[in-house]
């Protein structure tokens, strides 16, 4: 089973022979499959797999890129990201190619392999107390991504990553979108912090949760500027506006479906009249601001302006399958688009 699921041949997107890059669905199963080349890099890593018995290449072969180099975490070896850069034959005639990325830089998620997984569960808890930031790891993925839009242009650059692989990228995208580079970005199954809300079936009860939520987090936002007075006409999340990330969620994995009720509650407030609170709500959590009062610097990554969401509606069998990058390619999905634009 795990190898089936390793295998291009066996279980990725062989349906997709031609490329239409300026189509959703194909650019949403293209930077998956690059995601899943990097979980697989690891994987033949691991396992000793050489030559014609590695099962990464087709991962990213089957698209026409070339692996330009891994990214290696300077604590375990693993490998926890790929650089590639797109090159077509010249005698392929595509008319969308213009869409294409020339380098596409992904991150894996979470290995639940002895090799690798103790490193990757100390960068989950990092994640989780909104310290991913200050981590050797992100240094490593900050550079490669600086590097690599200061040579070729930010236009020219994809991000991409699955899970705590999707956290990194979204830390990197935050990062050049704060020097206003912002890059085009697909974020599979990000991990949100917060109680799984979300889950509750009753509308009325969920609303009244997330409106309570924000009077408080909104409260204490002031309670903080109020001692630590800073320039309340600089909204930090206005540099930021500008950078749409692309989001996959499933509204059956709980780390990443509070995106839903995120960007809604958010559009709920404003249509009832209460952006402001809203909008000092949605740019802090409670997690940070706790941090903050003792001192100690956080960032959550996982508040952001603006996002062009994708939920998969299509039932999943479990949480496994919910929370998988498996999902992303498959043909005939359910899908639901909305764009959230931040003002």
């Amino acid at each position: 089973m795990e190898y089936e699921r390793e295998s291009f041949d066996l279980s990725g997107p062989l349906h997709l022979t031609y490329v239409l890059w300026d189509n959703a669905y194909h650019r949403m199963s293209v930077a998956a499959s690059l995601v899943q080349g990097v979980y697989i890099l690891e994987r033949d890593r691991q396992e000793q797999r050489e030559g014609p018995n590695a099962l990464a290449p087709p991962w990213w072969k089957f698209f026409q890129f070339q692996l330009l180099r891994p990214l290696v975490d300077d604590v375990d070896s693993s490998i926890f990201g790929a650089i590639y850069e797109f090159r077509p034959p010249s005698s392929q005639s595509n008319d969308t190619v213009y869409r294409s990325p020339r380098y596409v830089i992904a991150f894996r998620g979470t290995l639940t392999k002895s090799h690798s997984v103790s490193r990757d569960i100390e960068l989950d808890i990092h994640f989780i107390r909104h310290g991913l930031h200050q981590t050797s790891r992100s240094e490593i993925a900050n550079r490669a991504v600086r590097n690599m839009v200061a040579t070729v242009g930010d236009s020219n650059v994809w991000l991409a990553g699955h899970s705590l692989g999707s956290a990194m990228a979204m830390l990197t995208g935050k990062t050049m979108a704060k020097n206003a580079m912002f890059l085009e970005s697909f974020l599979f199954n990000p991990p949100f912090v917060s109680a799984p809300i979300e889950r509750i079936k009753d509308e009325r009860v969920k609303h009244g949760i997330r409106f309570a939520g924000s009077v408080i987090t909104a409260g204490l936002t002031i309670a903080m500027q109020a001692k630590q007075p800073k320039d309340l006409s600089v909204d930090p999340f206005a540099a930021l506006s500008a950078w749409v990330p692309c989001l996959f969620v499933n509204p059956s994995d709980h780390i990443c479906s509070e995106y839903i009720g995120y960007f809604e509650h958010r559009r709920k407030m404003d249509e009832m009249g209460a952006g402001v609170i809203e909008r000092l709500a949605t740019q802090n959590s409670l997690g940070g601001l706790l941090m903050s009062a003792f001192g100690k610097e956080s960032e959550p990554l996982h508040l952001i302006p603006s996002a062009s969401l994708t939920v998969n509606v299509t039932p999943s069998r479990d949480f496994i399958e919910a929370h998988g990058i498996h999902q992303w390619w498959k043909p005939d999905l359910m899908l639901e688009h909305k764009l959230y634009n931040y003002k």
